[in-house]
């Protein structure tokens, strides 16, 4: 088997993020996701060890996926990991059209590729920025969110 990196920066990790690693660790074997730290267009987060230790509860126990945080480009990190390739989850076509772009400037400077994976219907219109409005607005965002066994929950950044 071989290990996909799903990579991003999961502000916050949403329940389409989980149906992606799920499926892409059913395709290859093995998943890391890779937390990208340097946010250079997104200040104010919360720090990228915070959101790796929430997805990590994610899949506490679980074999075939580890989560990491990294700095730099998307596809050093792939390399480092030993990750035959990148995943990214699609929604819509804006999506497909940026992560086209990106798939097509990290096989030109990198020589990695990277497999699409189409957004399940009743996901796909879950986003990160979706779920981050509907906080600022006090609604409550479990729904969108994916579970966290209890006894993994202390002191995680839901």
């Amino acid at each position: 088997m071989s290990k996909a990196a799903f990579v991003g920066s999961f502000n916050p990790f949403t329940i389409g993020h989980d149906r992606i690693v799920r499926r892409a660790a059913r395709m290859f074997g093995s998943v890391v996701i890779g937390v990208v730290g340097d946010q250079v267009n997104k200040p104010g987060m919360p720090s990228a060890e915070e959101r790796a230790a929430t997805i990590r509860a994610c899949y506490a126990g679980e074999t075939g996926i580890e989560v990491k945080t990294y700095y730099g480009l998307a596809v050093d990190f792939a390399r480092q990991e030993g990750a035959t390739c990148i995943v990214k989850g699609v929604r819509n076509v804006r999506d497909f059209e940026y992560e086209r772009e990106q798939a097509d400037i990290n096989r030109r400077i990198a020589d990695v590729d990277t497999v699409l994976l189409m957004a399940e219907p009743e996901v796909a219109s879950v986003s990160s920025s979706m779920v981050r409005e509907l906080r600022h607005f006090g609604v409550d965002t479990a729904p969108f969110l994916p579970n966290i066994p209890a006894d993994k929950n202390d002191n995680i950044q839901r």
